[in-house]
């Protein structure tokens, strides 16, 4: 793994236990992260939304229709901490110089039908080695947690657990592989993709893929935060699946990124 550009990040530890690996990278410029989150993530969270949003008051010719498009408009909530923490790791992955990743959707889609949720994992999505390509299944985590690791990390509901639910459970692999193409199967480029992981899937018989657990902080840098859940599952898990765990040490407290995100807008 490499320092991200785009967020100008240093590492602040970085170890592995085959196939485990994972690091901490520390993001200190409070200027550059508000431009990364304005500029890169908040477009993510808000996806198509704003040429739906001309769209509809395009359409209202009244007055009455306009203060109307203006309530239904209003009715979308404000992004939550962990909803603006997937984002930012769906385009830190992705930015990342170190990791070729796709995202065929954007999973924020999903998540504006209440109660909706994607089965089994927080990412899905395709890794590219050069020709080859492996599916990506991660989990992502954001806390305030003062403790190390934080609470978010243990239990049936920690990351080390559900990560090695999507390694090691076929209705899991199952339920993603059918979401996933679903949402490939109309565009080529993506259809493509799709094709080569799930050969590379059923050829290792569901052990090639690449799990990334990403854990979001506001805390100083602590290797606690990931060494005990990164040995653990090197014990649980082998080869070809790969595990990357990445902890991300960020200037701004999460409380104020729904405002951050905001600064600026139109």
């Amino acid at each position: 793994m490499t320092n991200g550009a785009s967020l100008g990040s240093a590492v602040a530890y970085f170890a592995a236990a085959s196939p485990v690996r994972w690091e901490g990278r520390v993001v200190d410029d409070r200027e550059r992260f508000g431009r990364y989150m304005r500029d890169v993530v908040r477009p993510r969270i808000a996806d198509e939304a704003s040429s739906f949003d001309a769209e509809l008051r395009g359409l209202a010719t009244t007055g009455m229709e306009t203060r109307f498009v203006e309530r239904l408009l209003r009715t979308v909530p404000v992004p939550q901490g962990w909803e603006i923490g997937e984002a930012f790791a769906e385009c830190a992955l992705q930015d990342d110089s170190d990791r070729q990743v796709h995202w065929p959707w954007n999973t924020v889609r999903d998540r504006r039908t209440p109660r909706a949720s994607l089965p089994g994992a927080d990412l899905v999505g395709f890794c590219c080695d050069g020709q080859d390509v492996i599916l990506l299944f991660g989990e992502v985590k954001t806390s305030s947690d003062a403790n190390t690791p934080p609470g978010v990390m243990s239990g049936d509901s920690g990351m080390a657990w559900q990560l090695e639910q999507s390694a090691t459970r076929l209705d899991v692999q199952h339920a993603l592989l059918q979401w996933l193409y679903a949402r490939c199967r109309s565009e080529p480029r993506h259809l493509a993709l799709y094709q080569k992981a799930v050969k590379r899937y059923l050829e290792s018989e569901g052990r090639a893929l690449l799990l990334v657990g990403v854990l979001i902080r506001d805390t100083p840098p602590s290797e606690r935060d990931l060494k005990a859940r990164g040995e653990a599952l090197s014990n649980r898990i082998a080869d070809p699946t790969r595990v990357d765990l990445v902890a991300w040490y960020l200037p701004v407290p999460i409380s104020d990124w729904p405002a951050l995100m905001q600064a600026g807008a139109p």
